[in-house]
C-alpha cells in the first residue's frame, strides 16, 4: 500500500511538538525574504497611493490619482507598446528558442555543455555593452547600412534605430536565453520512447510533435514565456538606447519619474503595475503547468 504523502508541516511539528531546530534553521531565510521582498513590496504599494508636494516631498494621503493617470491616452499608449512588444518578444523567442532547445536536448551528451555554455555566454557581458553593440550595427552609418550600400541594395541609409523594430530586436537578443533554458530543461526530460512508440504506430513527425511532444513540453513554454515577458515588459535600457523617445516603455516611465521628475508615488504605481503583471504571469503558469507554489502535482 502506497504511503501517504508527508505534510510539509510534519517536518516542523511532530506529535504536537514543535521541532525548534528545524524552525531555527529556516529563520534566516524567512528573515531575508521579509526584509528583501515583503517589506519593499509593502512600501512600494503604500507609496503608490501617496502624492507629492511642489518640492517633491512625499505626502501619504490615500488617493488613486497615480493610477488614474494611466487613463491618459499618452500612458495608455505606453502601456500598450510595452505589452505588445513584450508579447511579440515572447512569440519570436518561442519560434527561435524551441528548435534551439530541441536541438541541444537531442545532441550527444558530450556536446550539451558546450551548447549550453554558448547560450549562457551573453550573460557574461554587461547589458550596456551588448546594447552599444547593437547601436553600432543599427545606427544610420552603422555596419548593416554600410554593408547594404556596398552591395548595392540601398542608396541611402535606412532608419534602423529609434523605432519599435530596433527595440524588438534588442529585446529578443537579450531575453532569448530566458526562453531557451526552461525549454531545454523540459525537453531534456522527455521520455523519448513515447515518440518512438507513436512513430511505430504510424504517426507522422507532425502528429507526434502535436499530440506528444508539444503537450509534454507545454509547461516549459509557459514558464519560458513568463520569464521572457515580465522583464521585457518592464525593460528600460534597451528601449532607451535603441528606441529613443519614440519607443518609450513603462520601464522608462519609472526611471524618468524617479531620476528626473522625482515623482516617487507615480513611479511606485507604475512599479505596482509591473508587479501585477508578474503575479498574473505566475497564476497563468500555475494554471497551465498544473503545479502549485508548494511544489505539488
Amino acid at each position: 500500500m502506497a504511503k501517504d504523502k508527508a505534510n510539509p508541516t510534519d517536518k516542523v511539528v511532530r506529535n504536537g511538538i514543535i521541532d525548534w531546530s528545524r524552525l531555527f534553521i529556516g529563520m534566516p531565510t524567512l528573515f531575508w525574504f521579509v526584509c528583501l521582498i515583503v517589506i519593499p513590496l509593502i512600501v512600494t504599494l503604500a507609496m503608490s497611493f501617496a502624492s507629492r508636494d511642489a518640492y517633491g516631498r512625499i505626502i501619504y494621503e490615500w488617493s488613486f490619482d497615480n493610477y488614474i493617470r494611466f487613463v491618459d491616452p499618452l500612458y495608455l499608449e505606453i502601456l500598450w507598446r510595452s505589452f505588445y512588444l513584450g508579447l511579440i518578444t515572447v512569440l519570436i523567442c518561442i519560434v527561435i528558442g524551441y528548435p534551439l532547445a530541441y536541438f541541444i536536448a537531442r545532441s550527444p551528451k558530450r556536446y550539451k555543455p558546450l551548447y549550453l555554455m554558448m547560450v549562457i555566454a551573453p550573460f557574461w557581458i554587461n547589458l550596456l555593452i551588448r546594447a552599444y553593440g547593437w547601436m553600432i550595427l543599427l545606427r544610420y552609418e552603422g555596419i548593416i547600412n554600410l554593408f547594404l550600400r556596398r552591395i548595392g541594395l540601398i542608396e541611402e541609409p535606412l532608419q534602423l534605430m529609434y523605432n519599435d523594430g530596433a527595440v524588438l530586436v534588442g529585446l529578443v537578443y537579450v531575453f532569448l536565453q530566458f526562453m531557451v533554458l526552461p525549454l531545454y530543461a523540459t525537453i531534456d526530460k522527455l521520455d523519448w520512447t513515447l515518440l518512438e512508440s507513436a512513430q511505430d504506430l504510424g504517426a507522422g513527425s507532425f502528429q507526434t510533435f502535436r499530440h506528444i511532444t508539444l503537450p509534454l513540453t507545454f509547461p516549459g513554454i509557459v514558464g519560458g514565456s513568463i520569464l521572457t515577458f515580465v522583464p521585457a515588459f518592464g525593460s528600460f535600457i534597451i528601449p532607451r538606447m535603441l528606441g529613443g523617445s519614440r519607443s518609450i516603455m513603462i520601464g522608462n516611465i519609472i526611471e524618468t519619474q524617479i531620476k528626473v521628475a522625482r515623482n516617487w508615488p507615480f513611479a511606485s504605481a507604475s512599479a505596482v503595475i509591473l508587479i501585477a503583471a508578474a503575479f498574473l504571469g505566475m497564476l497563468i503558469y500555475i494554471k497551465f503547468s498544473g503545479r502549485t507554489l508548494m511544489g505539488g502535482e
